[in-house]
Order: C-alpha cells, then structure tokens, then sequence
C-alpha cells in the first residue's frame, strides 16, 4: 500500500497546476455566465414559461411541430399553459412569444426599444448588413431605396415585361407536359421573374445553381445553429457563402458597366443601390450583396409559398376555381385587340382573386412568425422584457381568433371586400406591418395575379395526391410538391 501510495502522491502533485487550471477556467466561465446571463434578470419579473437546455432551448420541439405543420399546436399548448405571453429559447436566443392584437402592435409600431435584429441562425444566411439587421439612419437609407422601386407607380413601368416574363416561362415549364409538379414551377417561375426585373441577372446554368442554393439556404434560417459538419445549418451557410460569390460578381460587373457608361442602361435593385448616397458616403459592397440575398428570400419564395397553395386550393373548390376563371374571361374581353400583354389597370381588376389570395393567407400564412429584438429593457403586459431578448409574433394568434374573423375556420373571401372596416389594425399580418413592413407587397401581389391569370385562363387541374400534408422549411409547402395532372381548357382564349 505504502509502495502504491508513494507513486500516486508524485503524480497527485504534478497534476496540481492543471487541476487549477481547470477549476479556475470553470469559475471564470460561470462567473461570466452569472454576470452577463443571470445578473441581469434578477429582480425582473420574467413572462412564465420554460426555456429548455442552452443553446438548444425548445427548438428540437419547435422544429419537429413545424416539420409537421403542428406549429399551431405547439403555439397553443403554451398558451393553454402560459398564457399569451410567454418565454421560451428558439435558435439559440432567448424568446418572448407575444400574441393578440396588443402584441402584435407592440410589436410592429415605432418603438425605440424594438429593432428587427434575427436570432443568430437567420442572421448568418440573410447577412449582417440585412435590412433586417440595420437600424436608424442606415435602414432608413436601404428601405427607401426598395421602396422607390417597388412603390405602385414604380411597378406600373414594367408590368408589361412582367407579364412577357410569366408567359415565357410558365410556356417553358408546362409545354407537352400532362401534370407538374407545382412546387418545383412556382420556385421556378417566381425566382425568374425576381433576379430578371429586380436584379438583372442573366440567364444559364449559374441562375439555376443559385435557385438550388437559396432553397438550402432558406431552410437552415430556422436551425439549430450548430456549424457541424452534416448539419442543416452547415449545409446552408456553405450555400450563402456560394450565393455570395454569384451576387459580388454581379455587383462588381454592374458598377463597372456604370463607371465606363458600357451596355444597355439597366433600372433594377442593383443600380439603385449603387448609386444609393449618405451624406456623400455609397453603401459598402457586403451591404448591396446583403439586401440582394435578402430581397431574393422575401420576394421570390413568399410568392411562390402562395401560389402553391392557391393552386392547391382552387382545385378542392369549385365554387372559388368558377368563380376567379369568370373574372379572368371578363378582364380578356377588355383587353383584345391589344398587344396582347396585361397592364396595371388590367391587374387591378383582378379583386376577387386577390381576396382569394388573402383569405388564404389568413388561413395558412406564409410566415408562421417572425423574430424583433430588444435594444434596451422594456415591459409589456405586466412583465419585463430584458436587453438583447428576442420577441416573437405569431400570425396565426390573430388570424385564428373567433372574436377578430368570424368563423375563423371557414374560407371566405368576403372578409376581404371592405378591409378598412372588417379587418381591424394589427390582426392581419402575412406581411408584417407599421413601418418595418414587407415593402414588396404590390411586387409580389402582380406577379400573383399575373401567374394565376395564365394558368386558370388555360387549365383546370387537379391533385394527384389528395389530402396531401403540409410541411414547413419553414415555410410551408405540400410535403411531396404539390403534383398536379393538368386538363388544358378547350374554351381558351388565352393561349400561354
């Protein structure tokens, strides 16, 4: 015993400095742990609810609900628990979910305690000089030149070459084809119409490795994010990065087409930008390729979101699928012996199909929700908010609620006839609102329109999967792509 004790007592003490080590690197840790994440809540009176393990928090939960579009049951089991305010822990920051009509104004009025900062997994894929990242003087900046060029009047300019876009490529895409799948088209057809008139970018093999990389990139948006090899949120970093190289190329060789006047004159996002000044300072490369990447996200995929499910939709109703083709035969009566291309004023006449369009949407929004960020303390609903906490609006807490939509359950596009008085401020909310909301709502409601225009004009068509289920990534989409058999009309007077 003696032996063995002389032995370990030599190698006991040569371990001491380690051990120390050690145990001081642990000290100092949580040391730094309760100063900076526990210190600061003492005293608060936090919203009830459970906030899960570190890092992960309930996003494992949160994320299978969406994979199952059981999003909405996952919602309401803590609001049966908690109450419509609660915490929890989502993508790697803390959360505080805010529902109701109060939340949402809350929310999305001007508040300089609120700022539109993403959780770490969305702000690595959309980028740190987002839109959606920016505050103050530079947002102001960035927001008012997308807002120059989607604004109605902006949008007027080119609906014709919208139109010509649409019918290009729905032709490309359903020529000699008997069924589709909807989901591939839709991705398809809004991604062109997107990087064609927003951005200018050309056409070939490098804009349809692009649309695989933003469908990646997209889906690593609501991830854990763990940058593991294997993992969803790797796999998407890695295609920003890719997008990343694709969009700097095409910023750099459009400003040196504009600094030696070379090639056709071109008005899109990209010249805007370029041409963008603050108090004589241009925008930084990294911020121009950033809002790129962030209006592609926005723009293309929402629409495309939609379209699916219109799709979907007007081949389970009848009634609604009769009732949006008569429009359209209506709105081509009006416009023979034209050049044969739609116009804005033919887009507005459109009314029942975009209350159609927003019906849905209340019902299925594109976005479950989204995520604002505090810039300083701040209290709502009797509880504290801290510093640097995410908040969490949900659209479907309103859209869903029997005392704001009667019969919430029931699709009626009606609701939407008279908006300014049966739609109350902060209830309905598929685009956000107040003054961060999306600015590419009139884009996005054309190329709609547009693209049903066409398809019901020329088709009836019908599900090759009944009742197929949704799932969300993390937007939701038919889980197997919508596969749709198609019956061309024989009553067309449209052709594509």
């Amino acid at each position: 015993m003696e032996s063995l004790l002389s032995h370990i007592q030599p190698y006991f003490e040569s371990q001491l400095p380690f051990l120390a080590v050690v145990i001081a690197t642990i000290l100092a840790l949580f040391g730094g742990y309760y100063k900076f994440k526990i210190s600061p809540l003492l005293g608060k009176k936090l919203p009830p609810g459970a906030q899960g393990f570190p890092l992960i928090g309930e996003s494992i939960g949160f994320l299978k609900a969406q994979k199952n579009d059981k999003t909405k049951e996952w919602l309401d089991k803590r609001l049966s628990q908690y109450g419509p305010i609660f915490k929890t822990s989502l993508m790697g920051s803390p959360v505080v979910v805010l529902t109701g009509q109060a939340g949402n104004k809350f929310i999305f009025s001007a508040n300089d305690a609120i700022a539109s900062n993403q959780p770490v997994s969305v702000a690595r894929i959309i980028g740190a000089h987002s839109i959606f990242e920016l505050q103050g003087k530079r947002h102001k900046l960035v927001r008012g030149a997308m807002m120059n060029f989607l604004r109605p009047e902006s949008i007027q300019r080119f609906v014709g070459e919208m139109d010509s876009i649409i019918k290009e490529q729905l032709l490309q895409e359903l020529k000699g084809k008997d069924s589709v799948h909807v989901v591939t088209m839709m991705k398809k057809v809004t991604f062109k119409v997107t990087c064609s008139l927003l951005f200018g970018l050309p056409e070939g093999k490098e804009k349809d490795a692009l649309l695989e990389d933003f469908t990646i990139a997209l889906k690593g948006t609501w991830a854990i994010p763990i940058d593991f090899p294997g993992t969803i949120f790797r796999q998407a970093v890695q295609a920003r990065d890719r997008i990343t190289i694709v969009i700097t190329k095409l910023v750099r060789r459009r400003k040196k087409e504009m600094e030696e006047g070379i090639g056709k004159s071109r008005e899109d996002i990209i010249s805007s930008f370029l041409l963008l000044r603050d108090a004589d300072e241009s925008l930084l490369e990294d911020e121009i390729v950033d809002n790129i990447v962030s209006l592609i996200i926005a723009s293309h995929d929402t629409a495309a979101i939609v379209l699916t499910l219109l799709l979907r939709h007007l081949a389970r109703d009848t009634h609604v699928y009769d009732t949006v083709l008569a429009e359209h035969k209506e709105i081509i009566k009006t416009t023979e012996g034209k050049d044969g291309k739609l116009k804005w004023n033919d887009v507005q006449k459109m009314k029942y199909t975009w209350r159609v369009a927003q019906e849905l949407m209340r019902v299925t929004p594109p976005v479950f929700g989204n995520f604002k960020k505090t810039t300083k303390d701040t209290s709502f609903g009797g509880f504290d908010i801290p510093k640097g906490w995410q908040l969490f609006w949900v659209a479907c807490a309103t859209h869903m609620d029997e005392k704001i939509f009667q019969e919430p359950e029931k699709f009626d596009p009606s609701r939407f006839e008279n908006p300014s008085k049966s739609v109350l401020p902060y209830t309905y909310v598929p685009f956000g609102a107040g003054p961060r909301g999306c600015p590419g709502v009139d884009f996005a409601r054309i190329e709609m329109l547009l693209i049903i225009h066409h398809l019901i004009t020329n088709y009836r068509w019908t599900e090759m999967i009944p009742n197929e289920a949704l799932t969300r990534e993390p937007m939701p989409y038919p889980a197997m792509g919508l596969p749709i058999k198609l019956h061309p009309r024989t009553d067309t007077i449209n052709c594509t």
